[in-house]
């Protein structure tokens, strides 16, 4: 499994979430407020508190709309200036206090904006109307309201105020990607794992379908054998009960190494490692499964009344126990299908050859003489045949099965080795 990398995360007080969050966030907008109503209280002209409060009002709704929010609070600002160039009794203050309500305003939408191009916007439109007020506006009535030395005191405390929202806003953001990459990372890594212990289940289903299933079948064919000749030839009985409690003990060894994986829970594949210990305390190594085990196989097959010829062909350490352990599997669970569908009196040819660092195997039965498709159980292509595909592809090669013409079945497969 690919080695995790910690993803770093800003801490909780950092960026507070949830309903703790939204009730911090609530408590801001409302001390932005009543920051605004104040400054507009300490005058006394007729409509500033009006407009202040307005301003006031309108911040509370900063964080879902900040761009309406910022025309609303700019307008009224226009209002303001218009109610103070009134001739004869000026009906508002300016410029006044309250006005900071504008710069929250901008700074709502640098914050809190999720385009790219509007806290630019709405830092150079706050600048446009700062610049304004050095000429007004005649169109509306407005005198010039800011001079030229103190144009430079205005935008560098505009600016200041965008700074620090772009900053905020870049830090949120940031906040945000890794929260972000945090929880893709914890999604992957529930998804390998649960990707491992599908493969996992899927080696551990062949192995116990290998072992119970050519097991059963040779241990049911001899019993039945040893039950017909028990009273006729003992010694034939006796021959056959040998076989049976030899299969049987091999099947519980392999149930044994299966069960231990299961209980120990280890990652690796159910099949034996070479060298591995028995158990996590350094117990005795396992049972390897070679080449020279299909040759046991094939003795217990002829046993049950199968007529076997095998042949093997490949050079000593040529291969590696994963493969050997494949190739195993693939001719012992040929036999069991011959056992099972075809019974007792079919003949069946095995060859294992390595061709061009290929290691090929071929398994040829004859049905007993029965047309394929129509044996004993017939073939289903039940989970042995996916069994041996999978265990085939896993190692890279390739896979062929079906029935022959006229009668039996054959079996090809097809392992890249790897030299040693």
């Amino acid at each position: 499994m690919a080695e995790e990398r910690a993803v770093p995360v800003l801490s909780a007080w950092m960026t507070p979430s949830g309903r703790y969050g939204r009730a911090v966030a609530r408590a801001c907008d409302i001390g932005i407020a009543l920051v605004v109503l104040v400054a507009a209280e300490y005058y006394s002209v007729e409509y500033d508190l009006l407009l202040g409060g307005l301003m006031a009002l309108c911040l509370l709704a900063r964080r879902r709309f900040p761009g309406t929010v910022l025309a609303a609070v700019l307008a009224l600002g226009v209002v303001q200036f218009v109610l103070y160039d009134v001739p004869d009794f000026p009906l508002a203050s300016a410029p006044a206090s309250y006005d900071v309500a504008v710069l929250f305003a901008m700074m709502s939408v640098v914050h809190h904006s999720r385009t790219t191009w509007m806290p630019y916007l709405a830092g150079a439109v706050v600048l446009l109307a700062t610049a304004a007020g050095t000429v007004g506006m005649p169109v509306l009535g407005i005198e010039p309201f800011v001079d030229l030395e103190s144009l430079p005191i205005f935008w560098g405390l505009t600016l200041t105020v965008w700074l620090t929202a772009f900053a905020l806003h870049t830090r949120r953001l940031y906040a945000e990607s890794q929260a972000a990459r945090a929880w893709h990372a914890e999604r992957e890594q529930e998804q390998r794992i649960r990707l491992a212990a599908t493969r996992e289940r899927a080696e551990i289903a062949r192995e116990l379908h290998d072992v119970v299933a050519h097991s059963l079948a040779v241990m049911i064919l001899q019993a039945d054998g040893a039950e017909a000749v028990l009273r006729k030839s003992p010694d034939r009985a006796q021959s056959a009960l040998r076989t049976i409690a030899a299969t049987g003990r091999d099947a519980i060894d392999d149930m044994h190494r299966i069960v231990r994986v299961l209980r120990e829970g280890n990652p690796g594949s159910a099949d034996p490692d070479p060298g591995a210990p028995d158990s996590a305390d350094g117990g005795p190594p396992r049972r390897l499964v070679t080449l020279d085990e299909i040759e046991v196989v094939a003795e217990r097959a002829r046993a049950a009344g199968l007529t076997v010829d095998v042949s093997v062909e490949v050079g000593e350490g040529r291969l590696s126990p994963a493969e050997e352990m494949t190739a195993f599997r693939i001719v012992q669970e040929c036999l069991t299908n011959v056992l099972r569908h075809a019974g007792a009196g079919a003949g069946v040819d095995i060859r294992l050859h390595e061709e061009r660092d290929t290691l090929l195997i071929s398994v040829v039965d004859d049905g007993a003489g029965t047309l394929a498709g129509h044996g004993v159980g017939g073939r289903s292509g039940g989970n042995g045949l996916v069994g041996m595909r999978e265990r085939v592809e896993l190692a890279g090669g390739s896979f062929e099965a079906g029935p022959r013409l006229g009668s039996g079945w054959h079996v090809r497969a097809s392992i890249p080795t790897r030299t040693k």
